[in-house]
């Protein structure tokens, strides 16, 4: 624990971008996976998707054929030139990020009602899925083969299937087990948090598990030994653990539920405004939070069964909200975008090679505006 508190507070300015001068929110980040490969995406409230070296954050090339709002980016796993985008028009895209080309390599849509908020593709690279908002009174968990896209026009076929009983309101997170492909885990604004095994061969069946937040989700993860805890953050700044290896036994399921992060976080005079994420550190056994201020400050936060313990705060780098980050573990560094239009690369003891920080260009959120939160719409079924 503590070299991790030496390490954040050791994190420095190394680079910061210069992506784009219109008054956009950088909203999603990932890299891609394996040596020597060295992008990073990072998705925009403009419907815009940027490629840079994530070393130099120079800008290699962009993406604009989405007609919607973006609901985040992923590279694949094994594939590292593969890059997957979800929109609200209702389709998934596949970039190749070889080829500079305005059209994805492949193609996912969805029925014609869906309006993607949420997306992920699993530890394999063989499935996508893709979460919807509410429309009338149908929601759905949309599941794709990464192998039968097309690669000109919409696909004429239907998902492989969905899942249309476990939620009753917008799906606004998706994440797949690290490691084992069949495990996903979705949060919704209905409060609940899903655990499906998509191996089985009904949705019933494949519902192993269900979580009651108590409130709107915003984010979901896993976390701990073998990944067999999930977790959640919620719009209004709330906090849940749980640990699914207690399932089958008398002990109680639930770890921590903090029903406002600002308050339960002793930060002494600082203060903290919202949550952005979580990250289990694998090396240490530690499950992160990151939060911080509307100034651009990071707090970073390890969760304990006995609470949320600050570790450090970043300050100097944002001018505004901070939406999305990317904590590398590999080389201990991390990228954090925010409605400053800002990507920021921290690294250990780094000295800034470019002159000059922006100032706010936040703008009104269209992003915010989107997910309904409805806590008298919560379901009573608890764990």
């Amino acid at each position: 624990m503590e070299k991790i508190r030496e390490q954040f507070s050791s994190l420095q300015i190394a680079r910061r971008s210069t992506l784009t001068e219109d008054p956009t929110y950088l909203l999603d980040i990932d890299i891609s996976r394996g040596e020597g490969n060295r992008l990073v995406a990072v998705s925009h409230s403009n419907k815009s998707i940027g490629i840079s070296d994530r070393e130099t954050l120079q800008l290699l090339r962009e993406y604009r054929s989405h007609h919607g709002l973006l609901s985040g980016v992923r590279f694949a796993h094994e594939h590292a030139a593969m890059l997957f985008s979800a929109c609200s028009d209702g389709t998934v895209k596949c970039w190749d990020t070889r080829l500079a080309s305005p059209e994805a390599a492949r193609l996912f849509c969805g029925y014609p009602s869906n309006i993607f908020i949420s997306f992920d593709v699993n530890s394999n690279d063989l499935i996508v899925c893709a979460g919807t908002e509410k429309v009338e009174d149908d929601v759905f968990m949309a599941f794709w083969d990464v192998r039968g896209g097309t690669s000109s026009a919409p696909s004429s076929k239907s998902p492989l299937g969905v899942y249309s009983e476990s939620h009753n309101d917008d799906i606004t997170k998706i994440c797949f087990h690290p490691s084992q492909p069949n495990l996903v885990v979705s949060g919704s604004t209905d409060g609940l948090v899903n655990v499906f095994d998509i191996n089985r061969d009904s949705e019933d069946d494949a519902l192993t598990s269900t979580c009651n937040s108590g409130s709107s989700v915003s984010f979901v993860g896993w976390s701990g030994k073998d990944f067999r805890q999930v977790y959640c953050l919620t719009h209004d700044e709330g906090f849940s653990w749980w640990d699914l290896a207690q399932l089958d036994t008398e002990e109680p399921i639930t770890l921590l539920q903090i029903p406002d992060a600002r308050e339960a976080a002793s930060l002494g005079k600082t203060k903290l405004d919202y949550l952005i994420g979580g990250l289990y550190h694998e090396k240490s056994d530690q499950l992160f939070i990151l939060g911080g201020t509307s100034t651009g400050s990071i707090h970073l936060l390890d969760c304990g069964c006995d609470g949320l313990r600050p570790v450090g705060t970043l300050q100097g780098g944002h001018s505004a909200t901070v939406r999305s980050f990317y904590w590398n573990v590999a080389d201990d560094s991390l990228l954090t975008g925010g409605e400053d239009a800002q990507l920021l690369l921290w690294k250990l003891g780094a000295v800034e090679k470019v002159l000059g920080k922006k100032t706010s260009m936040k703008m009104a959120s269209s992003v915010r505006q989107r997910v309904r939160v409805r806590q008298n719409s919560l379901k009573s079924k608890k764990k």
